[in-house]
């Protein structure tokens, strides 16, 4: 029998880190849902394939010290990892890039427009609708990472990192009003196959 994924979701205080579990699990993948204070060593000793940040409440600017050990994880894991939302606003102001209050807070459906496929987004049109909740947004991209995709009032909804297996998206992919979640969330697992 073929050994299953084995993918976690590090929960930021996210009101659908339940929904990327879920996700998950329908996607046939080990899952489950663990706190962000988990220290990296027994993160380490877990066997994963791929790691998802989950979105959540914490302002970047202001409260940094609610992602727990998130920064630890990025500075120390080599499988792939796709923060959403506060994840992916932390992973960007984590590795030299800038996030802050969004010109225009996103709430409810979103056109996002796709700049570069890459793996996260193969097989998907150049644009879907997705949902949004957030009120921070990035500001300018770490060096040596890539806008994968944005939106009329927000210009990198989406990126990868060059040096690791990395990604981020602004919108929710796991919530049903997005279209094409699934298919995100199982780009995503193609990758963890490959590590």
């Amino acid at each position: 029998m073929e050994k299953k994924l084995k993918v976690y979701v590090v929960d930021n205080g996210g009101q659908w880190t339940h929904r990327e579990w879920r996700v998950l699990r329908d996607l046939g993948v080990d899952t489950k849902i663990i706190p962000n204070t988990t220290p990296l060593d027994e993160l380490q000793g877990m066997s994963l394939n791929g790691l998802v940040l989950s979105g959540g409440a914490p302002r970047v600017e202001t409260e940094l010290p609610k992602l727990g050990n998130t920064g630890e994880y990025l500075d120390n894991i080599e499988f792939p990892i796709l923060g959403i939302c506060v994840g992916f606003h932390f992973m960007s102001l984590h590795f030299g890039g800038t996030a802050g209050a969004a010109q225009t807070a996103e709430f409810g459906k979103v056109e996002i427009t796709i700049d570069e496929p890459d793996d996260l987004f193969l097989g998907l049109p150049n644009k879907f609708q997705a949902w949004e909740s957030h009120n921070d947004e990035i500001k300018m991209l770490p060096q040596n990472f890539t806008k994968l995709a944005h939106s009329q009032t927000c210009q990198v909804q989406a990126f990868k990192a060059e040096k690791k297996p990395f990604y981020g998206v602004q919108f929710h992919p796991e919530v049903e009003h997005t279209d094409h979640g699934y298919e995100i969330f199982n780009n995503f697992l193609k990758i963890c196959e490959k590590y």
